[in-house]
């Protein structure tokens, strides 16, 4: 294997956030890296300028906005395969110094560490709860009806665990925003889910992940900041409903058969009057941005 790492990160008219990411790498690594732009159909120019700009940086066209996880699966498919580890993050994550050393630190003491994720904090220094437990329908059920208005409940405190202690543990999934993962793992399980659109990919990927034998660790020793939301922001009316066709998706892969059915039927309509509310307040909220 050679000491090389990869980075691949998904753009859809990405801004300034691209040029940014990317002056970040190296200071976050001493390794040599190849980078690899999945580019899902942006206009702005930007993923050209960077390709332009860097040898090292490989640029992929999609075709379209065919979604996060099939841009990823894209991009990893043009990593050299003697390269061990990949990192995969959003452009509008701001790599810190050493962090990704740091995150292939933390995989080096985890040997069936599949994929690592580090510690996330938003624009503000608070910490976004990135390594959660997987959602069964009780505890999912319970964060998605009542998180907003009671966020201490306590389904929505074991879900997302961020009332414990920050420390170095395995996890159900990681954020799909920055995730180092191991190659052979990534492979192992075809990588993410092309038919999720966007959101509840990467919770997909650390359940079979874990199924097929692998871990996900959380390493809060390794720290990014994430300006998410800027694409949610701008495209309301495409990224809200996609999250819960997501939610739909992944509950009903785990509940196949036909005995249920009625719960699948159930989930669609609630997901359905959920996703049409919440989009719809997202949208005027961003017609009215001081409303």
């Amino acid at each position: 294997m050679t000491d090389r790492i990869a980075v691949v990160t998904v753009t859809y008219s990405p801004g300034e956030h691209l040029a940014a990411f990317l002056a970040g790498i190296d200071a976050a690594t001493t390794r040599e890296v190849d980078v690899v732009i999945a580019d899902n159909g942006s206009t702005d120019g930007a993923p050209e300028a960077a390709a332009e700009d860097a040898a090292n940086v490989t640029l992929v066209y999609s075709g379209g906005n065919i979604g996060y996880g099939a841009a990823v699966n894209r991009a990893v498919a043009q990593v050299d395969p003697d390269i061990e580890f990949v990192l995969i993050a959003n452009p509008d994550i701001r790599l810190t110094s050493g962090c990704v050393d740091e995150l292939i630190a933390v995989a080096q003491r985890w040997p069936r560490a599949g994929a690592v994720g580090p510690l996330i904090r938003e624009p503000d220094g608070s910490v976004y709860s990135s390594a959660r437990e997987l959602p069964d329908l009780v505890a999912g059920t319970g964060h998605a009806l009542l998180g907003r208005v009671w966020s201490t409940n306590p389904w929505t405190l074991r879900y997302r665990r961020e009332a414990e202690e920050i420390v170095e543990r395995s996890a159900g999934w990681l954020s799909g925003s920055c995730l180092l993962v191991r190659r052979v793992a990534f492979d192992s399980v075809n990588g993410f889910d092309s038919r999720y659109f966007m959101f509840m990919e990467d919770v997909d990927l650390g359940d079979r992940l874990a199924r097929a034998g692998w871990l996900n660790v959380y390493g809060p020793s390794a720290e990014v900041v994430h300006h998410q939301g800027h694409s949610q922001k701008r495209y309301p009316e495409l990224m809200l409903p996609a999250h819960h066709e997501g939610v739909l998706r992944y509950q009903s892969d785990r509940h196949p058969k036909r005995r249920h059915a009625p719960l699948r039927w159930a989930m669609s309509a609630a997901l359905d009057v959920r996703s049409r509310l919440v989009t719809a307040a997202a949208v005027r909220d961003a017609k009215n941005p001081h409303s």
